[in-house]
């Protein structure tokens, strides 16, 4: 196991014991270590197939030349081998003092050994040991039979069990048409109504849509474990039908979670889990309703929850929100409007966007009452009249079921909003004034998720191209721009040249080009219009730059000036933008290994009226050898333009390979496909 898997595995068993005490499942008791000298001691566990925990482990310090030793002789003695420590390495044992770890065995089993021992080499002597029982089975995955479903509706592989929180179901298939099915958990000999519902596998608390052949991971909510639920089925809660089911066994031996549970209680009567990191708790006296936002999330990451611009359905635009973030210890409650999928934005005298009510001509309607940051869970409790005099504000239903929005997203560096990461897609109704006591929600967790592998970077490094198209399309999240530019874009959208997401672009001195730029042209809808720009700064949106900050901005093309000497953009062409269909969420855009496969899954739609921009340029020997494309209104949706004196494709490719892990051999070989021109070929290929 590699030192990051052990150094997780000992953080994982001490945040659970901190949480949980020592009621909490950690794995198989094997039982105490006989202690011997120098005060060894502590209980051991099997927590899989190679891992050990010795809970309250103790030993004082005082060995010569003393190691964790394992071997599969009858007793311990020389003929063993070092076990390394909690940390993975196989330095001299220090003071331990009632301490929890985890110990791996390197390249073994435990049933390939017979005993673990804190033994001296020197002395050649056990101070402590346990030996492991003959036909001792330490805890595994579990792999169960396949959904049952009567009517076929559902179908699947089989039903894995990987930890105690954590089921796995292979090939999963469900057509998607029904209004309110979900993962459903229960205790009982069968499923029924009284069940609970559980996250799917991106954490949405929503109807399951349309599956096909999929493998997913699901993970149990709260404190529910394997142990304490008798079932799992896929569930109709609109027409009371289990879809599909599966019996969970009782006694499992399986290894523990490595999920730390988080638990978060308040005072209000009736609470909402509207996502597994985002809980709603809420309480209406008189004209007033009080709100409690709780989610986990990172400390520049802000919550949006407010009323839908529709009645019918989760719709952003036209929606009325308050925004909740923190700053170190200071809380923000801002009321905004949303009148277009940007940022706010200050096109033709009038402000558009997600904008504050005081810019759009109404007044700030919450009030704070209190808010914290702990164990990475912020807290907001504040109040709002149930109706407000602003025009732009919609009111809270005093009676029947209201529309309601939400997100969790990111704040630049300005502390604004960008686009966000987990939204409300499907419909999520709350009835405000329903009866108080009903509270449908459950601790937090967190858990080590392995980090995503960006889709690039890419680079285009033609010599002979003198000719790019510039189009839009979805920024697909952190396997897209953010993770390939670190930066987030604040509109969702990002570049595409020559089909390509935001790839570094190779372009020779004093060599004339020509972008054609189909970015959108009207300037009424600002996500609809991002002529291009080339500027020596790295995020764009220049037009809502003040005048002070422009003048720190070198603009090399895409901007010409008034007579009166007003900036204006010049490469405003027709809107070609790659969008995903109707059927295809863009919430799990992370689930595309390849960046080829998820462009393929987008369809451009281009405007009928209009043409491409021409946006030319030869660059000088005083442009920088770095500088970057983006878009007049938004922010951060482009990348780098470097300019060279020549252009070695070869050195170039190489160059970017051994500078990021990123770039994989047959990502590669793609990347030679667009530099020797061939995207008319490449085009077909996929």
């Amino acid at each position: 196991m590699a030192l990051m898997d052990i150094g997780v595995l000992f953080v994982a068993f001490n945040f659970i014991g901190a949480v949980y005490g020592a009621d909490v499942y950690v794995g198989r008791e094997i039982g105490e270590l006989n202690s011997y000298h120098h005060q060894v001691g502590g209980k051991v566990y099997a927590v899989n197939k190679n891992t050990f925990l010795i809970k309250n482990f103790m030993y004082d310090g005082n060995g010569q030349d003393t190691f964790f030793w394992a071997g599969s002789r009858p007793r311990p003695g020389p003929q063993g081998f070092i076990v390394p420590n909690e940390f993975g390495r196989t330095n001299i044992l220090d003071r331990y003092l009632n301490k929890d770890i985890t110990l791996t065995l390197p390249e073994r089993t435990i049933v390939e050994i017979k005993w673990l021992a804190v033994y001296d080499l020197t002395r050649l002597e056990s101070f402590g040991e346990i030996y492991i029982p003959e036909y001792f089975e330490p805890p595994q995955e579990i792999i169960l039979n396949k959904l049952s479903s009567r009517s076929g509706e559902v179908q699947s592989g089989a039903v894995i069990i990987k930890e105690s929180k954590t089921i796995l179901i292979q090939d999963f298939v469900y057509d998607g048409s029904g209004e309110e099915v979900y993962f459903w958990v229960g205790v009982g000999p069968q499923p029924h109504s009284k069940g609970s519902k559980i996250p799917d596998e991106h954490g949405f608390m929503t109807p399951l849509k349309k599956y096909n052949k999929k493998t997913i991971t699901l993970e149990l909510p709260g404190d529910l474990t394997v142990f304490t639920v008798d079932w799992l089925s896929v569930y109709d809660i609109k027409n009371q039908r289990v879809l599909g089911s599966i019996i969970i066994p009782e006694d499992l031996n399986v290894p523990p979670s490595l999920v730390k549970v988080i638990p978060h209680e308040n005072s209000m009567p009736n609470c909402e889990q509207l996502h597994k990191n985002l809980q709603l708790s809420w309480d209406v006296f008189g004209s007033q309703v009080t709100l409690e936002l709780a989610a986990q999330v990172d400390e520049m990451d802000y919550i949006a929850f407010g009323m839908s611009g529709s009645p019918t359905e989760p719709k952003m635009v036209d929606g009325d929100v308050v925004i909740a973030f923190m700053d170190g210890h200071l809380q923000h409650l801002v009321d905004y409007n949303i009148s277009s999928y940007m940022p706010c934005t200050k096109l033709l005298g009038q402000h558009k966007g997600v904008c504050e009510d005081d810019k759009v001509g109404g007044h700030q309607n919450y009030q704070a009452h209190n808010s914290k940051r702990e164990d990475g869970v912020n807290v907001f409790t504040f109040r709002r009249p149930l109706t407000t005099p602003d025009d732009g504000d919609t009111p809270y239903p005093a009676e029947g079921e209201a529309m309601i929005i939400w997100a969790l997203g990111r704040l630049d560096i300005n502390q604004q909003p960008t686009m966000h990461y987990a939204w409300s897609k499907v419909k999520q109704p709350i009835e405000f004034a329903r009866a108080a006591g009903e509270r449908n929600c459950f601790a937090f967790t967190r858990s080590t998720k392995p980090k995503l592998k960006p889709w690039g970077p890419f680079h285009l490094a033609d010599p002979a191209l003198r000719e790019f198209t510039a189009r839009l399309g979805p920024d697909g999240g952190p396997r897209g721009y953010s993770g390939m530019t670190k930066q987030e874009s604040e509109t969702g959208l990002a570049w595409y040249i020559n089909g390509y997401m935001t790839p570094s672009v190779y372009l020779k001195r004093d060599t004339r080009y020509r972008f054609l730029v189909e970015g959108g042209s009207n300037p009424y809808d600002p996500k609809s219009y991002h002529p291009m720009i080339i500027t020596d700064e790295p995020h764009g949106g220049y037009s809502q730059l003040t005048e002070e900050q422009q003048k720190d901005v070198r603009v090399l093309a895409g901007i010409g000036y008034s007579v009166r000497g007003d900036s204006r953009p010049t490469a405003a062409g027709r809107l070609c933008l790659w969008k995903h269909p109707p059927e295809i969420d863009r919430r799990k855009d992370v689930e595309f290994m390849t960046f080829e496969r998820y462009r393929n899954s987008l369809s451009l739609n281009c405007d009928d009226e209009g043409k491409a921009a021409v946006l030319e340029f030869k660059p000088n020997k005083s442009w920088p050898d770095v500088v970057y494309y983006n878009s007049w209104t938004g922010k951060n949706m482009g990348w780098r333009l470097y300019i060279l004196d020549e252009i070695n494709t070869e050195k170039i490719l190489r160059e970017a390979a051994s500078n990021s892990m990123l770039v994989s051999v047959p990502a590669i070989h793609v990347y030679i496909l667009i530099v020797v021109g061939l995207w008319s070929y490449f085009m077909v290929l996929v």
